[in-house]
């Protein structure tokens, strides 16, 4: 079972929502030689689906079904785009892999509610890997802000004289280990890039550790409730971090709609993390059961949070289309500047 929640066996659950073609094969073989062409068309109009004959669950892996087959369209719709205008190489393979998330959340969590004989370990391998892509796609986020405001990432940061010295204003609890207000220089801009990066270690190797252990038998649910403890803490660290970063940088990063592309990061890979946290203490403390819902499954969390990801990233992919729009690339932002600076 695919799941943002750290406190759960992967585990699935499906309905079968396709009739066996096995048997409508057959028929047409034995009359293609004595049908004809009407005949094999009231075949197909007599099996067309019927949705008032359909189960509620079945009626909802059909809806996902479209749900990520409309999120693929909005997010291939502007991968072509930036191919098209393949301009920035450095920032627009970060874009590319950015954006990709949206599809990756909705595949998985479509897969998630599907359950075939000896699936388990493919839907472990598709959640560590979910689990990596995340990591990756916060660590290119991280890259492209900072060549949005060229500064360099490896090596030694070079902070520019007239951005030197700003105040940074920390609130609780991060102010237990750091003072309450510091000023940007090289240590604390480095201290803010690790406070981002050890997410992207800590998620995958959580996320390794926590199958490794499911494996061999020993996961028991104090465990499991110790991993979803350092998970919570490094993504606030890292969403923390994210944070100041844009209200250091807000001067430089303005022309680059920073708070709508922070948006779809903290909504596709943070705020999934924690819905799918707050379903399953929900679930826990008994206040959602399954005679609540449509969905009679036996994890009724995971299930939940897989048809909302599957939804949601309609809502981000199209997001997507004005945060990392492919304007700034193909020379229409310019052109309008200069338009701007005529009139």
């Amino acid at each position: 079972m695919l799941s943002l929640c750290a406190s759960k066996t992967l585990r699935v659950s499906y309905v079968p929502i396709v009739r066996s073609i096995t048997q409508h094969g057959e028929v047409l073989c034995l009359n293609r030689s004595s049908s004809s062409s009407t005949d094999v068309t009231r075949l197909f109009q007599s099996e067309m689906v019927d949705l008032s004959t359909l189960s509620p669950t079945e009626i909802t892996v059909m809806g996902s079904v479209f749900c990520v087959l409309l999120s693929m369209h909005f997010t291939m719709q502007l991968i072509s785009q930036h191919l098209f205008y393949w301009k920035n190489p450095k920032e627009q393979r970060a874009i590319l892999i950015i954006v990709l998330m949206a599809p990756v959340y909705s595949i998985s969590s479509f897969l998630g509610l599907l359950d075939a004989k000896g699936s388990k370990p493919l839907f472990m391998f598709l959640n560590v890997a979910k689990d990596c892509y995340e990591a990756l796609v916060v660590a290119k986020f991280l890259e492209l802000m900072y060549s949005y405001i060229n500064i360099s990432m490896s090596g030694s940061i070079i902070i520019p004289d007239e951005i030197k010295g700003r105040e940074i204003h920390h609130s609780f609890p991060v102010t237990l280990f750091v003072p309450r207000t510091t000023h940007l220089d090289h240590g604390t801009l480095t201290q803010l890039k690790h406070w981002t990066w050890q997410f992207c270690i800590i998620r995958p190797v959580c996320s390794f550790l926590m199958i490794a252990m499911q494996l061999l038998g020993v996961y028991p649910p104090w465990l499991s409730w110790i991993f979803t403890v350092i998970l919570n803490v490094s993504v606030y660290l890292a969403l923390y971090s994210l944070v100041k970063f844009f209200h250091v940088f807000a001067i430089e990063l303005e022309p680059h709609k920073p708070l709508t592309k922070f948006m779809c990061i903290q909504g596709i890979v943070f705020f999934c993390f924690w819905q799918g946290v707050v379903l399953e203490v929900l679930v826990g403390l008994g206040l959602i059961k399954p005679h609540h819902f449509w969905l009679e499954v036996e994890l009724l969390g995971e299930a939940l949070q897989n048809v909302l990801v599957v939804l949601e990233m309609i809502v981000f992919s199209i997001m997507q289309q004005y945060a990392f729009h492919v304007a700034p690339y193909s020379g229409e932002t310019e052109a309008k500047m200069r338009m701007s600076k005529r009139d």
